[in-house]
């Protein structure tokens, strides 16, 4: 990644010191802001984001590691390099072991420090902090300073000042509820209520009493009146993920009620208001599924008034290192363990794995290696068998079902030799809806039928 227009800050009591290694880190074209104090350095921070903070270890009051301590307590995925004439080894490991990127003992050569914080910036990242009128709050669980996020966070915050419903697409693991609560809480409707639903994880015959509710005896096992999720989200927004495995039944129904903005619950002869905003998303081509017939043209464009893509983690390389911090200091405090940060040789191997799951399966790797960890580093062996044994692999509901559907179908398709009939009367259902599920996994009888 490029580190041409990173921000330092370095902080030093002694103005000679600090105006010499001003000039050092300058010299590469970094932006250097400068502090001689622990808290006039921590009223920078507040300022301005910084990339790297450098900072000298004896100075009074607060010095170079109670400033460290505060550092991570507000900023916990800020590298920080502390640089000391008083230094032994102990110390060095002290600090190391507390999370400490990088150590420098007086006196140095200026390329040594060069190094360390170009690798500092090469291998660790900050997230761009909330903006100085504190507006930054919306977007506060996208971990990310890729240029790609940006530029979508950007559209995210325009869109969200609209009620205009929003498709976001990307593959599994990008992010995309992340997203949608960002915009919500960026959006007028952010005291309302923000819930979300995976439309292809709840049966067919269950999701139209999920979404627009049901009356007391509507059908068998209705025991009592329910809401459904549209209420729930009255004046507030609904997230439907997944909304491309939802069936063409309630599809209908879907556009009807972005049309109408009101809903009827199953049973009900009576149509009730509603006032909801809604985001939806997709790992699949729903342009693909309309050719197809499996998806209705009419409802893409009630739902894709604005598309929002989310790139793969491969495509923001320069996230992994923030977002395995970010993990690593969420997981460490939820488990209660002293692990302060990765090996360098450990964070080159995050940064060079394929990452197919996107940002689910780095999270999954960081929590297996945090609650195996031994150690205050975690080292490269423990990401590598993490990553070997690849807990991503481990699908999510709706491709689970996807998966067990498919090779359902396809077993008795070849049981009965392609004959659809005896197929859905093993399968317990009728030849119409039997045929509509083959539909939406692609398999055609014919190609089962036994040839003699």
């Amino acid at each position: 990644m490029s580190t041409k227009n990173a921000r330092i800050l370095l902080v030093d009591d002694d103005p000679d010191l600090l105006h010499l290694t001003r000039l050092r880190l300058a010299s590469t074209g970094w932006q250097v802001d400068t502090a001689t104090t622990g808290e006039a350095a921590l009223s920078a921070l507040a300022a301005h984001r910084a990339d790297v903070l450098v900072t000298d270890w004896q100075m009074p009051k607060m010095d170079g590691m109670a400033l460290f301590d505060e550092v991570r307590r507000r900023y916990p995925a800020l590298p920080v390099i502390i640089i000391t004439a008083h230094g032994t080894v102990p110390d060095a490991v002290e600090a190391v072991s507390r999370g400490v990127f990088g150590y420098l003992a007086k006196p140095f050569e200026g390329s040594e420090l060069l190094a360390k914080v170009e690798q500092a910036l090469a291998l660790s990242a900050v997230a761009p902090a909330a903006s100085e009128d504190g507006s930054g709050a919306w977007r506060r669980d996208v971990i990310s300073r890729s240029p790609q996020m940006e530029e979508l966070l950007a559209e995210a915050r325009l869109v969200a000042a609209t009620d205009a419903s929003v498709l976001i697409s990307g593959e599994s693991g990008t992010g995309k509820e992340v997203l949608a609560q960002a915009i919500h809480r960026a959006s007028p409707r952010c005291e309302g209520t923000f819930v979300a639903v995976n439309c292809g994880a709840i049966p067919e015959n269950l999701l139209e009493s999920e979404l627009f509710g049901h009356e007391k005896g509507a059908f068998t096992g209705a025991a009592s009146r329910h809401n459904g999720l549209f209420l729930e989200a009255d004046g507030g927004t609904l997230f439907l993920d997944e909304i491309g495995d939802m069936p063409l039944s309630l599809q209908v129904k879907l556009l009807r009620v972005l049309q109408e903005r009101e809903i009827r619950p199953v049973g009900s002869a009576r149509s009730v208001p509603v006032n909801v905003r809604v985001i939806s998303a997709t790992h699949r081509d729903l342009e693909e599924k309309i050719r197809e017939g499996v998806f209705r043209e009419d409802l893409y464009y009630r739902l894709n008034v604005v598309a929002l893509r989310l790139p793969t983690l491969a495509e923001r390389p320069e996230d992994i290192p923030l977002l395995a911090r970010h993990f690593l200091v969420r997981v460490a405090g939820r488990y209660g363990k002293s692990v302060a940060g990765f090996a360098p040789d450990a964070l080159e191997a995050l940064m060079a794995a394929q990452w197919r799951g996107n940002v689910r399966q780095l999270s999954n790797v960081i929590e297996q290696c945090c609650v195996l960890a031994t150690s205050p580093l975690i080292p490269l062996a423990l990401v590598q068998k993490a990553i070997s044994e690849d807990t991503v692999s481990t699908p999510s509901l709706a491709e689970a079902r996807w998966q067990f559907e498919h090779e359902y179908l396809s077993r008795l398709l070849r049981l009965t030799g392609g004959n659809v009939a005896d197929a859905a009367r093993i399968a317990d259902r009728n030849r119409t809806e039997f045929y509509r599920l083959l539909q939406k996994y692609e398999l055609a009888p014919a190609a089962f039928k036994v040839v003699n």
